[in-house]
């Protein structure tokens, strides 16, 4: 079964949100669900019930993960493919974590990761090199890492 696409207005509306995290070279941005209520809304709202919305998750598979790796920021395709690759397994690794936090479930029904910065090509001179794949899959490790500990001190 293919998972659901992000769509332009998907991205759109990704980007113009603030950051929940960012690292040197990354950015990470949630997308929320339609109809999705900011928290100040919903604890107004006397006719929302907390119960019913308590202990339930998201599966993994109904999110939807989009990037934005300009070619200005990564030239070679291969260094965007060797990104993509690694954000998205860096994406499972971390998603059981994310989803334990306890802030992102129900209102989250996407991410979008973008590059704000270019790896460095004379630390880094092979698009595919093995000190590449281990410098961003590092960063993004750290990237996850700190939206669920920010989110866990919150």
């Amino acid at each position: 079964m293919r998972r659901p696409s992000l769509k332009a207005s998907d991205f759109q509306q990704a980007l113009a949100t603030r950051p929940v995290a960012r690292t040197n070279h990354f950015v990470l941005h949630t997308l929320l669900r339609q109809g999705a209520l900011a928290p100040a809304q919903s604890a107004a709202d006397p006719e929302l019930s907390t119960d019913a919305a308590t202990g339930v998750d998201v599966p993994v598979d109904d999110w939807r993960f989009g990037v934005v790796f300009p070619k200005r920021l990564a030239r070679r395709s291969v260094t965007r493919s060797l990104l993509r690759h690694q954000a998205r397994e860096a994406l499972r690794r971390h998603a059981p974590a994310v989803m334990a936090s306890g802030r992102f479930g129900m209102d989250v029904s996407g991410w979008v990761l973008r590059l704000r910065a270019p790896f460095d090509q004379q630390q880094f001179p092979s698009a595919a090199s093995d000190a590449l794949s281990a410098a961003v899959r590092q960063e993004l490790d750290e990237l996850w890492s700190r939206l669920i500990t920010r989110k866990g001190q919150s």
